[in-house]
Formats: structure tokens, sequence, C-alpha cells
């Protein structure tokens, strides 16, 4: 596998940069054998966009799957390109309306990461912030993880997170921070139009110096056992929350 590419696993990953960037595939792959119908609508998608394609032993695609479910199809593409954050920049100081931006401090899971990713593009926020150290990159799991919204999101590496943070403030952002020990819960506040999400690592959350940079933080209440949520799911009920209030604000609009 040629360095500069990437492979992406899995039928909905693939499916997705079908229909976004074809042209940076440069090869899929199938399982030698019948196609099931799903994957025949891939083969027939590549044929009419004439990207090259190859047919595998098991075994060859389980070796290029690198250990990941595979579902029978693998795309091989261009490495996926992190932005740089003065092109945030840029954006931001020229947009208008309501703006939300995810920031991850460290997250190391790529099953975390995809997933978090997944339910950015879901709930709407379509930029991530993510340090240059100590973080994930965008590696085959976090693609087939996030179920192809990677396809959808800009997502900016920065060398110096709090540095980022506080250029994002100068430019009229608050910024929410997750925390398992605030006291104000998260669904207690209404939310400024111009947000930063920080979501911390898993196990350690935020840095204390991040942690400080926070105009809010909140927590999600727990009423069971156990003390905190994967940070995913804990990304997911704040999105949500934040979608909730941005539909609320949308419909009272409308209703005017």
């Amino acid at each position: 596998m040629n360095t500069r590419y990437n492979v992406i696993i899995g039928v909905n990953p693939v499916l997705e940069k079908l229909k976004t960037l074809p042209t940076e595939i440069s090869e899929i792959f199938f399982g030698r054998g019948k196609l099931r119908p799903i994957l025949r609508a891939i083969e027939s998608d590549a044929q009419r966009l004439r990207i090259k394609i190859s047919y595998l032993a098991a075994k060859e695609l389980d070796f290029l799957a690198l250990g990941e479910s595979h579902q029978g199809v693998i795309a091989q593409v261009q490495a996926y390109s992190l932005l740089s954050f003065s092109e945030l920049e840029l954006f931001v100081a020229s947009a208008i309306g309501p703006h939300r931006i995810l920031i991850l401090d460290g997250l190391t899971d790529p099953r975390n990461f995809g997933a978090i990713l997944r339910t950015a593009e879901a709930t709407g926020v379509h930029h991530i912030v993510v340090p240059k150290d100590r973080s994930v990159g965008i590696t085959p799991a976090v693609v087939k993880a996030s179920a192809g919204a990677i396809s959808y999101l800009h997502i900016y590496r920065v060398t110096n997170l709090r540095r980022a943070i506080l250029s994002l403030k100068k430019k009229g952002f608050w910024i929410v921070g997750l925390d398992a020990n605030a006291l104000e819960a998260y669904d207690r506040r209404q939310y400024p139009e111009k947000l930063g999400i920080v979501l911390g690592s898993e196990g350690h959350g935020m840095r204390p110096l991040i942690l400080k940079e926070c105009d809010y933080l909140v927590s999600i209440p727990m009423r069971g056992k156990i003390a905190t949520l994967n940070v995913s799911v804990a990304g997911a009920v704040l999105l949500y929350e934040l979608l909730r209030q941005n539909n609320r604000i949308d419909m009272n609009s409308t209703n005017r």
C-alpha cells in the first residue's frame, strides 16, 4: 500500500466517500465470490466512475483491513489531510449566525474519536479541533467508527490547544467544557450562538490548563452506581442538547 494513501474500511465509509469525493479513491477491493446487493451497488458505482476494482482472497482483504471488520469492501484513498488552524480562523472571521466548534483535548481511542465525529456530523457540528500531540490520528479505525461522517467534516490540527481556544474567544466564541465534577447540569444553561465545546480525554478528562480557559463547566447528572459515561456517549448527550436548543430557537423565529 502506497504511503501516500490510506484505506477506508466497511460499507458505510466507502459509500460516503463515493458520494462526496470519489476522485480521492484510487482503488476498491472486494472479496472474491458472489457479492451481496449492497456490495454490487458499490461495484456498479465504482465502474460508472471508472475507479479501479480488484477482487481479493479473504486473507488478503483481512490483511488490508488491519484487524477491522471490513464487511467485504475496502477502498484505497488519498491520505486524509488535516487542516491548519489558520483556515478555521479565516472561516469564523467571516461566518454569520450560530456556530459550534468541537474541541477534543487528547482523545486516544480511535473508536471513541470516530463515534464522536459521527455524532458531531449528525448534530450539525462540522468543525473539529484536535491537538497535534497526545491524540489519535485519522486512522482506518477512526474512519470506520465514524460510519463515513468524516467525509463531511473539517478537522483542524493545532500545536497548542490552549492558544487555539484563546484565539476563538477573541473572535467572540464562548467555551463550555464537559467536566464530571462541574456543579451545573448540562441542560440548565442556554448556550450562546458562538460556542466551542471541549471534551477531555478518556479517563483523565480535560487538562487543568484547558479547564481554566472554559467560560462554563457543565456535567451530566448520574443517578446510577457508575460515576461517569464514556466520552463519546457524554459528548453525544451535550451535542444533542445543543441541537435541541438550536431547533427551539429556529421554531421561535419561524413563528414570529
